[in-house]
């Protein structure tokens, strides 16, 4: 039960954090970010008193993790996909291109409203 009312008070301090930048509009933008952070920062802080807190942090930290074991693409191998991705995309417009205007010509054809 004390796990909600935490979870509770985070999910607030987010929302004063919003609300307050919307508040204070009068003020610098930078100030306003940093009101808006700094409920992030402590809804953050009272999430990690909390089992699900301490769980998602946990979480986070193994999916940092395995991210760092992806054999990531080279800057080459990224270009030339890329590039794949775009010339099948370029391809598939002009076969539906042909098609639609196959199909629009046919249209026309049988119900006469092509003639001049």
């Amino acid at each position: 039960m004390i796990d909600k009312i935490k979870l509770t008070v985070a999910v607030a301090l987010v929302i004063v954090g919003v609300w307050a930048y919307y508040h204070f509009a009068d003020l610098a933008v930078v100030l306003r970010v940093l009101m808006v952070l700094g409920g992030l920062v402590g809804a953050a802080v009272v999430a990690w008193f909390t089992a699900p807190g301490r769980e998602l942090f946990a979480f986070g930290q193994e999916a940092w993790l395995e991210a760092g074991k992806v054999s990531w693409p080279t800057r080459k191998e990224t270009i030339q996909t890329t590039l794949v991705v775009f010339g099948f995309v370029v391809v598939m417009a002009l076969v539906l291109f042909a098609i639609d205007s196959t199909l629009a010509w046919l249209v026309k054809l049988v119900t006469g409203r092509g003639e001049g």
